[in-house]
């Protein structure tokens, strides 16, 4: 995403040259927009990225200031990227997903009420039209966890929410730096509900494996530009 990348560039150039300092509040988001030269989709973005790596801290109903730049908070940020740019047992994580939910999938599409099914379109509707990363991955760990539960065994359920959670972060990245990331993941939440839907267990469990292999073919590209 050059757009957010060349955001994020900026506001990292006001605090190195001094003139945002720790504790400092940004501009307004329309002003600082303006004043960089920025879209504000695209400054809104690079606020989420940084607030996720803790230089800048948004604060409900206040504004957004630079956090403390404290060296614990930082080296805990660090901490996040390198693992998930330079640890390769999550790709053996999305692995064990693509094969672990398309067939809970299918199941869940023969088992799961009418009611049920339905509610996951409410699921989705919930998140409105410009949802946070924050509510999109916890709508889209929600998603997923109606579906291995509806598949009717318990243990294959177990499986799913333990290895999902340790690819929380690299869902939560993709989201924030790949292009229509977040557009492509309510589209295919919709075409595995609407198969589900229509009782079509091949269809939905087809979807679901699409939808797991973006996310395992993106981390695989970005571990490729960041190794040595």
């Amino acid at each position: 995403m050059a757009l957010t990348d060349d955001a994020i560039a900026k506001i990292k150039q006001m605090i190195i040259s001094g003139r945002l300092a720790p504790g400092d509040r940004l501009p307004r988001e329309a002003d600082l927009a303006a004043q960089l030269g920025l879209s504000r989709n695209s400054l809104r973005e690079a606020v989420r990225a940084l607030a996720l790596v803790h230089v800048l801290d948004v604060r409900q109903g206040d504004g957004t200031y630079v956090s403390s730049l404290a060296p614990g908070t930082l080296t805990e940020a660090i901490s996040f990227i390198v693992d998930l740019q330079h640890d390769g047992s999550v790709l053996e994580f999305l692995e064990v997903r693509r094969l672990l939910e398309p067939a809970a999938t299918a199941m869940a599409t023969s088992r799961m009420s009418d009611a049920d099914i339905s509610s996951l379109a409410d699921l989705l509707d919930d998140l409105g039209e410009s949802p946070t990363m924050e509510a999109l991955v916890e709508n889209d760990q929600e998603f997923h966890r109606r579906i291995a539960q509806a598949s009717g065994n318990a243990v294959l359920a177990s499986l799913i929410e333990s290895v999902s959670g340790r690819t929380h972060r690299a869902r939560v990245w993709r989201g924030l730096t790949q292009d229509s990331a977040v557009a492509r993941t309510l589209d295919e939440h919709r075409a595995i509900q609407l198969a589900m839907a229509q009782r079509q267990p091949d269809v939905a469990q087809a979807w679901a494996s699409v939808h797991v292999a973006g996310v395992e073919q993106w981390l695989r590209r970005t571990l490729a530009q960041t190794t040595p």
